[in-house]
C-alpha cells in the first residue's frame, strides 16, 4: 500500500475502457474544476516527476470538499478554502506512461480494479486503519495525540494470531523511531500523550514530525512490545524471505513514508523504483506459485478523480471526532499555537463514515491474475480483509467488511495459472523529471 494518489491522477491515461479519462480530439482530458476567480481549471500533465510541498491535501474536511455531492467539483475550491495561499490548480494535474512505465505496464498486465476506492472521505491514517480493522474507529486525522484506543473487534492481526496464521509487517523504520513511537502511544499511558501534545507547543518541528508520518500500517492500532519484536520487521528481511520462499501466511509491506510512498512532495519516481523492487522480488523468489499481492494506494492525496465516490456501510457506533474535542485537555495545552485552528479546519465535517473515499489505482499480482482482465466491481479496502477472512474462515470484524465485496473475481482458480512464469515488467523510470 503505497500513499495519496488518485486513479485518474495515476492511470487516467490508460483510457476510458479501463476507467480512465474522457479525452478530446487531441488526446487531453477533457475534465474542469471551477475555481472562486477565474476560467475554470482543466487537467494538466505535472511538469516534473518531484510533487509540491503541501500541496493538494486530503484532510477530511478538503475532501469533503471535494467530493460535492458526487459531483468531484471541488478539488481547486478545497485548496483555496483550507490552504489560501497555495497553487489550487496542483489537484488537476496527472503523470502519463512516459513518467511511470512500470505503472502503466503491471496495470497493462495483470488484473486491475477500475472501481477500487479507499475506505473512507479522509486522510492516510484512517484509511490504513481500515484496511487492517475494517474502521478507523473515530480517528479523521493523521495525528497521533488520542491514538491509543483499540476497536472493539480487534484487528486482522488478533484474528491471524489467535488461529495460528502467520504475519509480518515489514517496514523501513529504525527499531529505535519504532519504540519511541510506541513508547508515546502506549494504552493506558495516557500523561504521555499529554506530555507529547505539551512539547509539541514548545517545539513544533515536533508536532511536524510526528504527524502525517506512519511509522509501520500494524502499529495504527497499539500493538504491545511483544508483538511488535514478533510481526516488525525489515525490509532487509522482506527480501531474504521472498527470495527463499518463506514469506509468512500474510504480510504488508510498507514503503519509506519520507522517501518512498509517493506522497507530496517526493519524488514519484522513487516510490515506482520501490513498488518495482518489491514486486519483482515476489515474481521471481521461492513462494510465487501460491502468492497473491494487491498494489494499491491509502487515499487519494488530494488528486482529482472523475468517479464520485459511493455510499458505505458504517462500520460501528464509533463516530468520527476531532482529538482536541475528544481530550478538551489537549486543546488548553496547544491553546497559544496556531494548531487548534488548523486542525479545527482540517477536521470539520460529518462524523460518519458512510462513504467510500476516490478512487485509487489498484492491481491484483499474483500467477492467478487474470490477464489483462478489468473488474468493474466496487471495492475498498476491507476487501482485502474480507478475502483474507475467506481464505482461512475467519469471521468479520465490523459491519463493513461483511459487507465488502471480495476480489477474488480478479483471479482464475479453475485453469492454468496465466502468469506462473513471471512476465517482464517495464522498467521504472529512472531519477527525478523536472
Amino acid at each position: 500500500m503505497m500513499e495519496n494518489h488518485s486513479y485518474d491522477n495515476y492511470l487516467g491515461m490508460l483510457g476510458e475502457d479501463l476507467g480512465g479519462l474522457e479525452v478530446d480530439s487531441s488526446g487531453l482530458p477533457t475534465a474542469t474544476n471551477p475555481r472562486a476567480h477565474g476560467p475554470a481549471v482543466r487537467l494538466e500533465p505535472f511538469k516534473g516527476t518531484v510533487q509540491l510541498p503541501g500541496v493538494p491535501t486530503q484532510t477530511w474536511h478538503a475532501s469533503h470538499i471535494q467530493w460535492a455531492g458526487g459531483a468531484c467539483s471541488g478539488f481547486v475550491e478545497s485548496i483555496e478554502q483550507t490552504l489560501p495561499g497555495k497553487d489550487p490548480t496542483v489537484a488537476m494535474r496527472y503523470w502519463t506512461e512516459s513518467d511511470l512505465p512500470f505503472y502503466y505496464g503491471l496495470a497493462r498486465t495483470f488484473a486491475l480494479a477500475r472501481c477500487w476506492f479507499s475506505s473512507c472521505l479522509g486522510p492516510t491514517f484512517p484509511n490504513r486503519r481500515f484496511l487492517i480493522a475494517a474502521t478507523a474507529h473515530g480517528l479523521i486525522d493523521d495525528l497521533p495525540f488520542g491514538m491509543v484506543d483499540y476497536p472493539e473487534g480487534g484487528t486482522i492481526f488478533d484474528l491471524l494470531s489467535a488461529h495460528g496464521i502467520s504475519w509480518v509487517n515489514y517496514h523501513n523504520v529504525p527499531a529505535w523511531q519504532i519504540n519511541l513511537k510506541r513508547v508515546l502511544r502506549a494504552r493506558g499511558v495516557n500523561f504521555l500523550r499529554l506530555l507529547g501534545a505539551q512539547l509539541a507547543s514548545i517545539f513544533p518541528s515536533l508536532l511536524k514530525a510526528v504527524q502525517s508520518k506512519v511509522q509501520a500500517t500494524a502499529e495504527l492500532f497499539p500493538l504491545g512490545t511483544l508483538r511488535s519484536l514478533n510481526h516488525l520487521k525489515t525490509m532487509d528481511q522482506f527480501y531474504a524471505d521472498a527470495r527463499r520462499g518463506s514469506l509468512p501466511a500474510f504480510s504488508i509491506v510498507d514503503p519509506d513514508f519520507g522517501k518512498t510512498s509517493e506522497e507530496n512532495p517526493q519524488d514519484v519516481r522513487a516510490g515506482e523504483q520501490f513498488a518495482s523492487k518489491v514486486i519483482n522480488a515476489v515474481m521471481h523468489g521461492g513462494g510465487w506459485g501460491k502468492t497473491v499481492l494487491f498494489w494499491l494506494y491509502d487515499e487519494h492525496g488530494g488528486y482529482f478523480d472523475h468517479v464520485g465516490p459511493p455510499p458505505a456501510v458504517e462500520p460501528d457506533g464509533v463516530a468520527g471526532e476531532n482529538p482536541l474535542n475528544r481530550f478538551p485537555l489537549l486543546r488548553l495545552v496547544l491553546r497559544l499555537t496556531p494548531f487548534p485552528a488548523q486542525i479545527d479546519v482540517a477536521d470539520a465535517g460529518p462524523s460518519t463514515y458512510d462513504r467510500l473515499g476516490f478512487r485509487v489505482p489498484a492491481v491484483v499480482v499474483s500467477p492467478f491474475s487474470r490477464k489483462k482482465f478489468v473488474s468493474p466491481t466496487t471495492y475498498d479496502h476491507t476487501s482485502i480483509l474480507k478475502l483474507v477472512e475467506q481464505v482461512w474462515n475467519l469471521p468479520s470484524l465490523t459491519r463493513r467488511d461483511d459487507a465488502a465485496t471480495s476480489p477474488i473475481d480478479m483471479l482464475d482458480l479453475d485453469g492454468p495459472p496465466a502468469f506462473l512464469v513471471p512476465p517482464t515488467l517495464p522498467t521504472p523510470g529512472a531519477g527525478a523529471r523536472s
